[in-house]
């Protein structure tokens, strides 16, 4: 077919009517049955294009044909194998929640078809490959001017198992927001409860009997969070599931909003195996789209990489990770457990605040930067001692200072359930220094509403308690400014501390305890401890604040760590 910057001619193809559809299960979940009979008869045919009045209609040549809607860009069918799967709700597959009235055009340059939609300043895209069952997807969004935060693919429901955590149906009691459902079994379930860490997926989507439904993530270098963040991966409910590639996502958010190009994603359909490794984020390669004019778009040779042959001081225990960051762009990498070797390659050019993060803890940072092109080689970077609090001498600690609440009471669970789940252990009950189960006992979070108050019972020598020492307790978000005040034994009392930057959205109830780490240090004075070395001595935790409301919605903190220095 002759290449068009618009229109294109008109050339036979079978008819494509409304299909059945298809959504599924986790992408790790066993496949369950497929529900009822082929509702279209539609085969893919020769690679190419037409219009059928209301859409821009693509075929790829292998088993999939897809269509845009020329009114405003919306992906509104998706038919693979002659079954459709796009759509619930009578909703398609769109940016945001649709765009308005959009410029839509369409072109073919010769194994590539790319359809581009402008719409004020926002420029979104599909290419399709000769012979592939892939659609590439960039979008662009340049200011604030025009809402656009995700990508949804919408799919059709009843075919796959609604029974992950992110899965709900409508009939469901609701118990927060309009977002948070409780079932009849006492077990919480919310789109928000992802589970999962963006560093943790290369892709999200389903598969049962044959076929898989993905969305392989971008390398999110426009997007915001940094690596351990959460946000939406995909929703199931009664009438149908969504999976989303997140642009930009506002809960527990710790950074400002990045615009400009983000992708490619790609919405990749297989005969029910994971998506081609091909196309992860760091792997796929797209010089084929480096003609086609997308808006932002930066080759392979525009870019640069960091490589740092090393990292020393490290805590074997743990595993480490390397982000770059700057207003534009965000970047991460792993440290090779062996010697802590890192390269990050891909990125735009720029200077960047490099961190490294025990666990998710930030131990050390410095200035790097990065040409087009080349790569920026750093000597063996060595963690000062005195930078992970874990090194400093203590007479007791709670947990490890990580950077999560990992290993504390319900700490696993509320990545994915609500705080009132019938699944979670008590949130009060008291913990004694010495028992063997300090960690285990003490909860993750504490609230205003529901736990403040918890006591830590402890000995001290008598020369411990004839000095003075410094307490402190990391946290790793809040809610409503909820932050410690500690009571020694009930005669000191330490001051309100003030409360820290952190996300002004919900955190603790959606999934999710990923903010801003800070550490709160507590002097107590040699006065305030028991003299009688065989007496427990009583460290009462409160959460004080002035803003939250009641419940779980109280103002509240996650903790990291809590110790008692030497």
């Amino acid at each position: 077919m002759s290449e068009s910057t618009d229109r294109p001619a008109q050339r036979s193809q079978p008819a494509l009517g409304r299909r059945g559809f298809v959504v599924g299960t986790a992408a790790t979940a066993a496949g369950a049955a497929l529900a009822g009979p082929l509702a279209g008869t539609a085969r893919a045919a020769a690679f190419g294009y037409s219009d059928d009045g209301t859409n821009y209609v693509i075929d790829t040549g292998a088993n999939l044909v897809f269509k845009v809607r020329k009114s405003n860009g919306d992906l509104s069918s998706l038919v693979y194998r002659g079954r459709e799967y796009q759509g619930y709700g009578g909703m398609n597959s769109h940016i945001e929640s649709g765009l308005g009235n959009s410029t839509v055009t369409i072109r073919q340059s010769g194994s590539t078809i790319l359809v581009s939609v402008a719409y004020g300043t926002l420029r979104h895209y599909y290419a399709a490959r000769s012979g592939e069952n892939n659609i590439y997807v960039w979008t662009n969004k340049a200011d604030t001017s025009v809402s656009a935060t995700r990508f949804i693919l919408r799919v059709r429901a009843g075919l796959f198992l609604n029974d992950e955590p992110d899965s709900y149906t409508y009939t469901n009691s609701t118990i927060e927001a309009s977002d948070v459902f409780r079932k009849s079994d006492g077990q919480t379930r919310s789109k928000h409860f992802s589970k999962l860490r963006v560093m943790d997926y290369n892709y999200v989507g389903w598969s049962a009997n044959g076929v898989g439904l993905w969305i392989v993530r971008s390398n999110h270098e426009k997007a915001s969070g940094g690596p351990f963040y959460r946000s939406l991966l995909r929703h199931q409910s009664a009438d149908g599931g969504g999976l989303y590639e997140i642009l930009y996502y506002g809960q527990n958010q710790t950074e400002a909003q990045r615009f400009g190009l983000q992708g490619p994603y790609v919405i990749a359909l297989t005969d029910g195996g994971a998506p081609s490794s091909s196309l992860f984020p760091g792997t796929l390669t797209t010089s084929w789209a480096d003609s086609l004019g997308i808006s932002g778009y930066v080759p392979a040779s525009g870019r640069g990489r960091v490589a740092g042959v090393g990292i020393t001081g490290r805590n074997t225990s743990y595993a480490y990770t390397v982000g770059l960051a700057n207003s534009a762009a965000q970047y991460w990498g792993s440290a090779r457990a062996s010697d802590g070797y890192f390269s990050i390659p891909g990125i735009l050019p720029g200077t960047y605040t490099l961190t490294v993060f025990k666990g998710e803890l930030a131990v050390y940072t410095t200035s790097v930067s990065v040409s087009a092109g080349g790569t920026t080689t750093l000597n063996s970077i060595a963690i000062p001692s005195s930078n992970d609090p874990s090194n400093a001498s203590a007479i007791w600690r709670i947990n490890d200072w990580n950077g999560t609440p990992s290993g504390f009471k319900n700490a696993d669970l509320m990545t994915y359930a609500h705080p009132s789940d019938v699944r979670a252990a008590s949130w009060t009950g008291n913990v004694v220094i010495g028992s063997g189960s300090e960690t285990s006992a003490f909860p993750c979070y504490l609230w205003k509403d529901v736990n403040s108050g918890l006591i830590v019972y402890f000995r001290l020598t008598a020369a411990q308690a004839a000095a003075a020492h410094t307490l402190r307790i990391g946290v790793t978000t809040a809610y409503a400014n909820g932050r410690p005040q500690v009571v020694v034994n009930d005669t000191w009392t330490s001051a309100i501390p003030s409360p820290p930057t952190q996300p002004n959205t919900r955190s603790l109830t959606n999934g999710s305890y990923r903010g801003n780490n800070h550490t709160f240090t507590y002097s107590v004075p040699a006065s305030a401890w028991l003299t009688d070395t065989s007496r427990y001595n009583i460290l009462k935790i409160n959460v004080v604040s002035g803003s939250g409301t009641t419940s779980y919605l109280s103002a509240g903190t996650a903790i990291d760590a809590i110790d008692l220095l030497a």
